[in-house]
């Protein structure tokens, strides 16, 4: 699909939107006026949205730690926290079969299927180009590492040692690391360091102990500290956070600390924070990465840090997009009301979209963002069922971007499980296992064995340990219910 700017299209989406009337969204989707979106570059000129009732906008989201975590409760026998299960995260977690863009922009995609008469499940897609890790550009990484007693849990500390020696040997020419610990205090292990000294490196994480108290504030702010001093422009300046977030010494809050390091982070050093450890603060690592540039994942084996830090590393360290989000105008002539599974941190209003202080989200080479709608339609309606529109940041200039593109109820497939595509099945039950973690029901109208069925068929066609892995959540939670 070839990505075009949006401008003639949401205009006329918006006059043909406008004269259809009424038509509200479901609670979810409240707040938002109705009022035209000003453009924040010359070249894109103001525009008129559809009636921000109908309207649906937010931060494109990369994280997946709420996945990782969740996998790791639920193998271990345990029910997760409601509160630390996000849609969102549980569908990025499973690869997607949408086309690239042939650019640096994004492609989306749009398709969706009948549950019933009149309910549908649409799925909106958006993907960048994938990129070899020879065609990313220089790296300046700065390592903050959890030394404290907390990670003193059997094999956390070596699990993140293993991931920083792994990543240190796939590094190239150009990059550059340095090393910060934190317990009670903070400390620069190692100051930043040309790849080309990996030995030098190397001894630093292999010196790595457990100390003290979990100082996270200190470790955070030394880090980026450090990461501003050796600021490149030509570079990918981020800083990685690992540890199990639990914080207990200095600010415990992720907006006291992200006030600490605000300077910093405004040169343009982005935040990944990777969590470890079987006591997990979710909610202080996934707000730091979401306020502060940034990502989350979560890994609890070598497996999953290498898979992280070696098969995805361009993705991991570089940027295609800053302040990437998400519009959709669903036309009220064909749709009753329209519910957004998760996403529910990452909501804006419709007048943010265009505002390119908001806060949006950073999506680098090679990532699909996925978000799923139940959509209720009107009796016998047809035609254009919404306008999706994609707004970001070039990383290096900060020049705004857009594409656009629509859905129409003829592309809606009649039936979700015989007429539609493997990933699209996967991606359907990766949500209905988050809605039923969280509400003990799904929105697919199926029960839980039937659904763990499906997942199992789908393992096998796909051939996707990932796939197989889902279907084996599944059937654990069916046991833990």
């Amino acid at each position: 699909m070839k990505a075009r700017l949006a401008a003639p299209l949401l205009v006329i989406s918006a006059l043909l939107l406008g004269a259809c009337g009424g038509g509200g969204s479901e609670p979810a989707d409240r707040g938002e006026r109705a009022a035209p979106a000003q453009a924040a570059d010359p070249n894109l000129a103001p525009r008129e949205v559809p009636p921000a009732s109908m309207v649906s906008t937010f931060a494109l989201d990369v994280d997946t730690a709420s996945y990782g975590y969740a996998r790791r409760t639920i193998q271990e026998g345990r029910w997760p926290e409601a509160s630390q299960i996000r849609t969102e995260e549980f569908v990025n977690a499973f690869r997607q079969d949408y086309p690239e863009p042939e650019g640096n922009g994004f492609a989306v995609h749009a398709d969706g299927a009948l549950l019933g008469e009149r309910e549908a499940v649409v799925r909106i897609g958006m993907s960048t180009r994938r990129a070899g890790n020879a065609e990313r550009r220089p790296a300046s990484l700065t390592f903050v590492v959890d030394v404290s007693g907390s990670m003193s849990e059997p094999g956390r500390l070596d699990l993140v040692k293993d991931a920083l020696h792994a990543l240190v040997d796939q590094l190239m020419a150009g990059d550059q690391v340095a090393l910060v610990t934190f317990s009670e205090q903070a400390r620069v292990v190692a100051p930043m360091t040309p790849v080309a000294e990996r030995a030098e490196l190397h001894r630093a994480i292999d010196s790595l102990g457990i100390e003290g108290s979990t100082n996270l504030e200190g470790g955070l702010v030394l880090g980026y500290q450090e990461a501003s001093r050796e600021f490149r422009s030509v570079a990918t300046n981020r800083v990685i956070l690992l540890s199990d977030g639990l914080a207990n010494t200095g600010s415990t809050s992720w907006q006291a600390i992200l006030d600490r390091v605000a300077e910093y982070s405004r040169k343009q050093i982005t935040l990944l924070t990777v969590g470890v450890g079987r006591e997990y603060g979710d909610t202080l690592m996934e707000q730091l990465a979401d306020n502060g540039d940034g990502a989350a994942i979560y890994v609890s084996t070598s497996e999953e840090a290498r898979k992280a830090f070696v098969e995805q590393l361009p993705t991991t360290l570089d940027l295609r997009a800053r302040d990437a989000k998400a519009q959709v105008a669903f036309n009220p002539g064909v749709v009753d009301s329209y519910h957004l599974l998760g996403y529910e941190n990452r909501a804006l209003a419709a007048e943010d979209f265009r505002d390119d202080s908001r806060d949006g989200g950073e999506v680098g080479p090679g990532h699909s963002v996925t978000a799923l709608y139940r959509v209720r339609l009107r009796p016998d309606a047809t035609g254009q069922l919404a306008t999706i529109t994609v707004r970001w940041l070039d990383p290096d200039t900060r020049r705004p971007a857009e594409v656009s593109h629509s859905l129409d109820t003829s592309a809606l497939a009649p039936d979700l499980w015989t007429t539609t595509s493997p990933r699209f099945q996967v991606t359907v039950l990766a949500a209905a296992l988050a809605d039923y973690l969280r509400t003990h029901d799904t929105f697919t109208h199926l029960p839980l064995p039937a659904l763990t069925t499906r997942a199992t068929e789908l393992a096998t066609t796909t051939e996707d340990p990932a796939v197989a892995e889902l279907a084996d959540l599944l059937t654990r939670t069916a046991s833990l219910s």
